[in-house]
């Protein structure tokens, strides 16, 4: 799938903004959208709203905890 040029995409509040950010992303209907920052007509991924929440959620749990030497 490539980037529809249509969509909101959007950076995470980390990102630097030196032009280093690595993902953004876009909410379609049914779907989150994630793509490479640098290679905006690149290949896109397509995942359903619950996967991506459940990542981010195991994200901001793991930066929380701090690194657990990849202890799930």
């Amino acid at each position: 799938m490539t980037a529809p040029s249509e969509h909101h995409w959007f950076k995470s509040s980390y990102s630097g903004g030196s032009g280093t950010e690595c993902v953004e992303c876009a909410y379609v209907p049914h779907r989150t959208l994630i793509r490479d920052s640098k290679r905006g007509g690149g290949p896109v991924l397509s995942v359903r709203p619950e996967a991506w929440q459940h990542f981010v959620d195991a994200a901001r749990q793991g930066s929380a905890e701090g690194d657990r030497g990849g202890e799930a």
